[in-house]
This record gives C-alpha cells, structure tokens and sequence, in this order.
C-alpha cells in the first residue's frame, strides 16, 4: 500500500481510470449509467476531493471487477481520508505543496535539481529561516513553523526504508550567502554529513559546465508501485506544477540525465563544498 493519504488518493484514480479505460467508456458514459454526472467521475479519476468507499463499490460493480480488488479499492478509499501529519501544521502547509509533501512520504526515490538554493530536504534549520524570513509574510511564529515542517520532512531521509536521493545542485549555490558565513558553514557541513548516507547522492554543476538542458529548479518523484507513474514537480511562491504525461516525464528524466553527466563526481563535489566553507 502506498506510503501516504495523497499517495492512496493518485493510486486509487489511478486504478479508477484504468477500469474505465479498459472498458472504452467516457467519464460521461458511467456517469449516465450510475445515474451521476460525467464530472463526477472525471473528480474521481483525478483524485480532487474525498472519495466515497460507496462510490468506489458502485463503480467496481458496474466494472464487474472481482470481490479482491473491490474491496482493496474501498480500502484505499477510506485510508485516503486520512490525514497526514504535516496537516497539524494548518496554514504553514498550503494546499498546492501539501500535495507535494504527501508524493514525497510516499516516494522511494527523488532527482532534485537546485540552481538557486540548496534543496529542503538538505537545508538547515538556520539556513530555511533566513529564506523565510525573505519571503512575505515572514511573522515570526510562522516562520518557525514552517522550519518545523521542513526538519520533519528531513527525517524522511534517515527512516528505517529511506527513498534514494539524488541532488543537483548548480555551484552559484554554494557561492550565494544566505544570512551569513556562519550560516553557510553549518549548512555545507550538514551537505557533507548527508552525502556519506548510503541513500544519498550530492553533486555539484560547476560554473565550466557549458550550456545544460535546465531552466530552473525540478523535482522528479519515483515510487514503489509499479503501477505508480513519475511525478516532476516544480513550485512558485504561490503555486505549483505537477506534470505526469509520459512525455513530459521523459523530457525531465533526460535534463535530469544530462545534468548529472555535466555535473562533477560525488567525491570531487564533496571537495568542492569543503572549499568553500
């Protein structure tokens, strides 16, 4: 079973459509015959909103599915309801990244590429503050919690089944001082510390890289399931971007590829940050 409520959520629409597909139908056809509207079915398939079991039974009938996966489907439907820890936290999760944070507890690998910052699942708890307290609104309690957020994120990574990370991150990071060279001491140490897990992989694009297929910072989540398809995530102040069309995957997976070619070895990246602390 997927690892999180939103993960349940993409695998139960995942599944809906499949069914749906597999029989030729349109959203608008079973919507007919439940006696249901065709956009009903689309939210369904898309995962916005709650998912009722007994919807999930309705359709697996009218499927003709077998008792196992309808009851493995309704299953999914009420673990979906759930609801994940970082939603303690109110609005210092909004909604566009809680999508995100629940992909990432599911995940079982992640390709992040950085050309700005260093990525959150590897910043400090100093370094994240000052990039708060940068951004509006920067209320201190606020700006606390969402440190909170990111550092339990982070433990994600050392967890009994941790995903396999690989970060890209472009040499202007090391060389932009967030909030002061003591900052950025504790950061690149914390960068050190992590690259030596075994899960863990840190490179370095340096300034003589040439040209590279990126024009800004991405994230490429992979997952367990097989069923599960990639997700490239790439976020805004105020929004985000999920793509899942295969193209688009591809796309990504290939800059991701060319990045890491380009990019210097783990152990001379290690160098790298080591000098310029």
């Amino acid at each position: 079973m997927p690892g999180s409520p939103t993960a349940r959520r993409r695998r139960l629409a995942i599944e809906l459509r499949k069914l749906r597909e597999e029989h030729q139908l349109t959203c608008n056809q079973v919507g007919k015959a439940l006696d249901w509207s065709g956009s009903k079915v689309n939210r369904l398939e898309t995962g916005q909103g709650r998912v009722q079991p007994s919807d999930v039974d309705a359709l697996c009938r009218f499927y003709g599915t077998s008792d196992e996966l309808r009851e493995l489907l309704k299953d999914l439907a009420k673990q979906s309801k759930m609801r994940g820890w970082w939603h303690a936290y109110g609005n210092a999760v909004p909604d566009w990244f809680s999508v995100y944070v629940g992909l990432e507890q599911a995940a079982s690998g992640l390709r992040t590429y950085e050309c700005e910052f260093v990525p959150g699942l590897l910043q400090t708890a100093d370094y994240a503050r000052e990039l708060h307290l940068a951004t509006p609104p920067s209320d201190a309690d606020e700006v606390e919690r969402l440190i909170s957020v990111r550092l339990e994120r982070q433990e994600l990574l050392t967890s009994t089944t941790p995903p396999d990370l690989w970060a890209i991150v472009h040499e202007s990071v090391l060389r932009h001082v967030i909030g002061s060279p003591k900052v950025m001491r504790g950061q690149f140490e914390l960068l050190l510390k992590m690259g030596e897990l075994k899960n863990i992989t840190i490179q370095v694009l340096p300034f003589d890289a040439g040209s590279y297929p990126a024009a800004g910072a991405f994230t490429i989540l992979e997952f367990p399931e097989q069923g599960d398809p990639d997700v490239v995530y790439r976020d805004g102040l105020t929004d985000a971007v999920y793509l899942e069309r295969p193209e688009d995957i591809a796309r990504y997976t290939k800059a991701f590829d060319n990045l890491r070619a380009l990019s210097l070895s783990p152990q001379r990246s290690a160098d790298l940050i080591r000098q310029a602390t």
